[in-house]
């Protein structure tokens, strides 16, 4: 059950936020920035790279190396070099998870490596492994770690994670807002220096400027009625999020927003793209998920019988209304089975920028919804 009270008290929030999640959030912006000058100092922008890699391989544990695998293969557009390595092994745990190259990996490819943690022994010697196949390697990882002097005997480039004193050591931390964007941001830079995608030094200031910009609207000092992130958690109470995306990054940030319901707030969520997504989730908006499905819980007790989990869409555009666009047969069709919908489009800006907001609120809104639940 949520506890919507808790929502409008930020003593409140800051009691139950044990993990530093909702200051992860508020000081996005502010990891960019450190994230990115780390990555200057590293000498990303003084590289001379002799034309595109083959392929770009992304190696690391938990959501934030997944979440930034998939916004960067986004952004990189259709044909995508990208290729995230899923891990194998009997856990989660550091010195259980196995990376491993592809058996075409060689001197044409880059192998990028991103881990809040560090003490992976298979990344390290995912490492060395890459050096002796001629592969480039990148790191961005916790100075001093044993990643950090794998990366340096495999004459790598680490750029140091942008950390606080208040990350945690633990897979959840994986999904908070400070580490998704403390790995992130060095890499938009290093693939923005070889021309896979365009992220400029001064788009990533402007992408800090837009998370510092959502903070002061979705921090925890600011009122429900008037705090989108706030009101999405509310309004997720007792729901099934069905996340829908439209635009190209929208698909990341809804992924992201489904993972992060799950791993932080403990709820269950599906998502998908438009227009497909009307087709693929049609056959579950007229099941039992609907809110027209259960006409007797009027009559349901109200203190002893929980309320019935129906389907809510929120739908997630990184696109102007104008133009053409899914989203009004989306509301028809979550309309038509009387299923309430959630938007959220960011105000105008760059690609980066827009994708920066999208995330920012959902981050919020599933930070919120797991404090007010007790996850």
């Amino acid at each position: 059950m949520l506890d919507e009270s808790l929502l409008d008290s930020p003593e409140g929030l800051g009691e139950a936020d044990r993990r530093g999640l909702l200051r992860g959030a508020a000081e996005a912006g502010a990891r960019v920035r450190t994230a990115a000058r780390h990555a200057a100092e590293a000498g990303v922008r003084e590289l001379k790279p002799d034309g595109r890699p083959r392929a770009v391989l992304i190696a690391g544990p938990g959501a934030a190396a997944t979440h930034t695998a998939d916004l960067l293969g986004s952004l990189a557009g259709p044909g995508s070099p990208v290729i995230r390595l899923a891990p194998t092994g009997v856990a989660p745990a550091a010195g259980a998870l196995r990376w491993e190259l592809p058996g075409w990996a060689g001197s044409v490819d880059l192998l990028l490596i991103a881990t809040p943690d560090g003490t992976e022994p298979s990344l390290s010697l995912l490492a060395e492994q890459a050096y002796r196949r001629g592969c480039s390697v990148v790191a961005v990882a916790p100075a001093g770690t044993p990643l950090a002097e794998a990366v340096s005997g495999a004459h790598g480039l680490l750029v140091p994670m942008a950390t606080a004193p208040y990350d945690q050591e633990e897979p959840l931390a994986a999904s908070s807002p400070g580490v998704f964007w403390a790995l992130l941001t060095p890499l938009l830079a290093l693939l923005d220096r070889i021309g896979l995608l365009t992220a400029a030094p001064d788009a990533l200031e402007k992408v800090a400027d837009r998370l510092d910009h959502i903070a002061e609207r979705c921090g925890p000092a600011i009122a429900t009625y008037s705090n989108p992130a706030k009101t999405l958690a509310a309004e997720l109470a007792d729901s099934l999020p069905v996340v829908w995306t439209e635009g190209t990054s929208a698909g990341p940030a809804g992924r992201r927003f489904a993972a992060a319901l799950a791993e932080l707030a403990g709820r269950p969520a599906v998502v998908a793209e438009l227009p497909e997504a009307l087709a693929a989730h049609s056959a579950l908006l007229a099941g039992p998920l609907a809110s027209s499905a259960d006409p007797d819980d009027f009559f349901r007790d109200r203190v002893e019988e929980p309320p019935a989990l129906h389907a809510r869409v929120v739908l997630l555009r990184d696109r102007p209304i104008g133009g053409l666009t899914a989203a009004p047969a989306a509301r028809d069709l979550a309309l038509s089975h009387d299923t309430p919908i959630s938007e959220l489009e960011p105000e105008e800006g760059g690609d980066l920028e827009t994708l920066a907001e999208l995330i920012a609120v959902t981050d919020f809104a599933a930070v919120y919804l797991a404090l007010a639940s007790g996850a």
